[in-house]
C-alpha cells in the first residue's frame, strides 16, 4: 500500500493536504482553504478528488469547498457537533468514527479548544494526524471558543498518540511559534536546535509540517503546560497545567 502526502498552500498561510493512495488511485483533501492551487495540483498529478475532510467551520478552512465540488464529485464529511455551521455534508462525523480511504482506516478525534467541534484524523496506519488549527508546530489554536480546560484536554489527547505520529496541520505558524517558545524556555536545547531548523527552512521556503508528536512533547510550549521547570521560568509553580496554558496562550496572542 503506497500513500502519498502532499502539503498545499493555500491563502496567507494556510495548508491544505491531498492524501492519494496509489494502490487504489483515491484521494482525500483535508480541509478547503482556496480551490485553485489544490484543483492545479490534482490536475498536474491527474488525481480524481474522491473525498473532502472538514476539520472545522473557520472561512480559511472551506472557502473553496463550492469550487471544488463544480469539478469533482467529491463526499464530504465534518463534524457532528458542528453541521448547523459547516456547508452541506455528505457524512457526520463524532469522536472514535472511522473514515475511509480505500482500504486505509482513520480515526475521528473530537479536538476541541480553537472552536467547539473541531475534529482531526488520525490514521495509525499511515503514522499521520492531520490536527487543523488544534495542534500545530510549538503551538496550539487561539481560544476562539473553548476554555483552557477543554484546550488543555485536547493536548493530553494529542500528546497519548504514538510519538512517530507525524503532525499535519492547517498553518504555518512556525517560525513565529518558535520564536515566542524560546522566549518563555529559553533553556531548552532541544527547542534551541528546532528554532534553528526552523529558521532555516522558513529562509529556503520551506514548510515546517510536518512535525512529529515526540517534537511537540519535547518543544512545544503548550504541550508542556505541565512541566516543573517551564512552570518555574513562568512564576507559576503553583497553578493547575490549565491555568498555566491559559497564560501561555495569552501571551502567544500579543506576541
Amino acid at each position: 500500500m503506497t500513500i502519498e502526502i502532499t502539503t498545499v498552500p493555500c491563502l496567507a498561510d494556510n495548508y491544505a493536504y491531498l492524501i492519494h493512495n496509489h494502490t487504489e488511485n483515491t484521494t482525500c483533501l483535508i480541509d478547503a482553504p482556496e480551490a485553485t492551487p489544490i484543483i492545479g495540483y490534482l490536475e498536474k498529478r491527474a488525481w480524481n478528488l474522491d473525498k473532502i475532510f472538514l476539520t472545522h467551520h473557520h472561512s480559511d478552512h472551506v472557502a473553496g469547498l463550492g469550487d471544488l465540488l463544480k469539478r469533482y464529485s467529491a463526499n464530504v464529511s465534518g463534524a457532528t457537533a458542528d453541521v448547523k455551521r459547516l456547508p452541506s455534508l455528505d457524512a457526520e462525523l463524532k469522536e472514535n468514527d472511522k473514515f475511509y480511504l480505500g482500504t486505509i482506516e482513520f480515526s475521528v478525534m473530537e479536538v476541541y479548544g480553537h472552536t467547539i467541534g473541531h475534529i482531526a484524523l488520525y490514521s495509525k496506519k499511515i503514522s499521520a494526524v492531520f490536527s487543523g488549527d488544534s495542534l500545530m508546530t510549538l503551538g496550539c489554536g487561539r481560544l476562539f471558543e473553548g476554555n483552557p480546560g477543554i484546550m488543555w484536554e485536547t493536548l493530553q489527547k494529542f500528546s497519548r498518540l504514538p510519538p512517530e505520529t507525524k503532525i499535519y496541520s492547517g498553518h504555518e505558524y512556525g517560525e513565529k511559534n518558535a520564536n515566542f517558545a524560546i522566549s518563555i524556555d529559553p533553556d531548552n536545547k532541544k527547542l534551541q536546535d528546532r528554532v534553528a531548523l526552523i529558521k532555516k527552512l522558513r529562509l529556503n521556503n520551506f514548510p515546517t509540517v510536518p512535525s512529529t508528536i515526540g517534537a511537540e512533547l519535547e518543544t512545544n510550549p503548550f504541550l508542556r503546560a505541565g512541566n516543573a521547570e517551564l512552570k518555574k521560568f513562568l512564576g507559576l509553580s503553583k497553578d493547575e497545567d490549565a491555568a498555566v496554558l491559559a497564560e501561555l496562550r495569552s501571551r502567544r496572542d500579543i506576541f
